[in-house]
């Protein structure tokens, strides 16, 4: 029985084998004819034509079109209607600072032989501000020959309540050394003009 198994299981073995040998060789066949049977087309070859190449160094420029005779149309002027504007509803008035300062100019008027042509408001002091400190400082100092001051000293300085105060002097002193006068002129040369005062008032705003 063992015996005749074998046989059996080695011939089918034999027969697969053998089928399996025939079915490859048919594909190959088959791939090998299919490739012989593609037709091959051959592409002419492209010859291009001889060409002459010209180079133009200077191009012509078209003509200048005609400008016509024409005048141009007339264009109305816009209506602009002038607005409605209330007169009492601007404010012209400058800006309030932080501090209002006027200088009084008593004291320094004479024949009116010179004339002041600049005068810088002093700044008003820090430490008097934060106080709430006012006051009056009256200065003197000379109009030299060019219209400039010098020698200023500090004749009084006092406060509004009238006691004696250096919170206003440096301020004051800075101011007047900006001053700037038309000198006199006494025959025609300008001299100086001693003893020349101004008066500073500190005040702050409301």
């Amino acid at each position: 029985m063992k015996l005749a198994r074998v046989l059996i299981a080695v011939v089918l073995a034999v027969a697969t084998t053998f089928g399996l040998l025939l079915l490859m060789q048919t594909l190959i066949n088959s791939d090998l004819e299919a490739d012989q049977q593609e037709e091959i087309v051959r592409i002419d070859d492209i010859h291009m034509p001889e060409m002459e190449i010209e180079t133009r160094y200077e191009t012509a420029k078209p003509d200048k079109p005609e400008t016509p005779d024409v005048p141009p149309p007339d264009i109305p002027e816009p209506d602009f209607e002038a607005p409605d504007v209330n007169p009492e509803g601007l404010n012209m008035q400058a800006p309030s600072l932080g501090s209002d300062i006027q200088i009084s100019t008593s004291g320094i008027g004479g024949d009116g032989e010179y004339l002041p042509i600049v005068k810088v408001a002093p700044q008003y002091p820090r430490r008097a501000a934060q106080r709430g400190i006012e006051g009056f400082v009256t200065v003197e100092f000379t109009v030299t020959i060019n219209g400039s001051t010098k020698d200023v000293e500090v004749i009084e300085a006092i406060t509004k309540d009238g006691d004696p105060t250096t919170m206003f002097n440096s301020a004051a002193i800075r101011a007047a050394e900006k001053f700037k006068y038309k000198p006199r002129v006494v025959d025609g040369t300008p001299i100086e003009v001693p003893g020349v005062r101004n008066r500073f008032v500190f005040e702050l705003a409301q």
